[in-house]
């Protein structure tokens, strides 16, 4: 993953705001529920203007996606549903921001942007859904350039910047469409090689 420098170095923002949240007994799906409050709140606006401020809130809303996991493995509040309201609402969140781009690009008849950003939400629903489905056969399927951090971060920099310079935004949503239908991709070949060489699976199955 590419972003794994960056993972380790917003720990230690992330973690005293845990910490803090967590003496205060605010419960992790509470704050999954804010971070999918604020993503329907930003797909709004961006249904009405892209303005580098958009940018900024964009990665402030995809911050609650890891603040909420380590509030609850720093309580001892994770929980099978709590995993499960997490990665359902994670899929809400990113498909609601992608749809306020879809509907402020299709107002303004810009042919390519829409086209983008359709395979944009259709790549990003293939990554989350290529290892939901490879984990319920207990395969593990965490590999791929374009994880939900990852996509965060690329959409976060091109409408913070590409006011300024346009063809950062372009090339944004050039590396979201094909970023994660590659994704995809890379997740359905490692599910294959895991089977490959681990050939009792399929006997099991």
């Amino acid at each position: 993953m590419i972003s794994d420098l960056a993972r380790r170095w917003s720990f230690g923002l992330v973690a005293p705001v845990a910490t803090w949240l967590g003496k205060l007994g605010i419960s992790p799906n509470v704050i999954t529920l804010i971070g999918f409050l604020l993503n329907v709140g930003m797909g709004l606006l961006l249904s009405q203007t892209i303005h580098p401020l958009t940018g900024m809130l964009v990665m402030l809303a995809g911050a609650f996606d890891s603040l909420d996991g380590m509030l609850a493995r720093l309580t001892h509040r994770a929980s099978i549903f709590g995993a499960f309201f997490d990665s359902t609402l994670d899929r809400w969140s990113e498909s609601a921001i992608f749809f306020g781009l879809l509907y402020y690009y299709s107002g303004q008849g810009a042919v390519l942007e829409v086209r983008l950003i359709f395979l944009a939400i259709v790549g990003s629903l293939l990554v989350s859904y290529t290892r939901a489905r490879a984990e319920a056969l207990q395969i593990p399927c965490q590999d791929g350039l374009l994880t939900r951090f990852e996509r965060v971060v690329i959409l976060g920099l091109g409408l913070l910047l590409g006011p300024y310079v346009p063809i950062l935004w372009t090339l944004a949503l050039w590396i979201l469409a094909f970023g994660t239908l590659f994704t995809a991709i890379q997740r359905i070949y490692a599910v294959w090689r895991y089977v490959q060489q681990n050939p009792q699976r399929e006997e099991n199955n």
